[in-house]
């Protein structure tokens, strides 16, 4: 197992690898992301993890970037550039935004849906149980 040093790490790519995203094709996504950064040679600037399900399958495949909370949505392999590009500048890559963090929590973009309440998700669990 290895431990980077992340030390100059400026973005922490989360790539969802759950049910949903893989058999959309989650597994060469993460790969063309991968391959991007080490073509760009932003290995020390960029990190990536790959993740189970980020709970937005709807939005499949799911990228989230940290610590900027932007999460984009229905990303493919041909995104990957646009990806590392919107980074490296600190710019939005706005076709494939689905939500971005404002300060007091996520702001969902015209045009994705908007999901159910986790609230509402629990309270379903809950009497479930009983």
């Amino acid at each position: 197992m290895a431990t980077w040093n992340l030390g100059t790490t400026k973005h922490h790519v989360l790539i969802c690898n759950g049910s949903s995203c893989n058999r959309v094709g989650a597994e060469e996504v993460t790969q063309a992301i991968r391959t991007e950064i080490a073509n760009q040679e932003m290995d020390e600037y960029i990190h990536t993890t790959r993740t189970r399900c980020n709970g937005r399958c709807h939005d499949k495949c799911v990228v989230i970037s940290y610590p900027d909370g932007i999460w984009y949505k229905d990303m493919k392999p041909d995104d990957a550039q646009e990806l590392i590009n919107s980074l490296k500048t600190d710019q939005l890559f706005v076709q494939k935004t689905s939500h971005a963090f404002c300060g007091e929590g996520f702001q969902r973009t015209e045009g994705t849906v908007k999901g159910i309440s986790k609230q509402k998700e629990m309270v379903i669990k809950v009497s479930k149980k009983l």
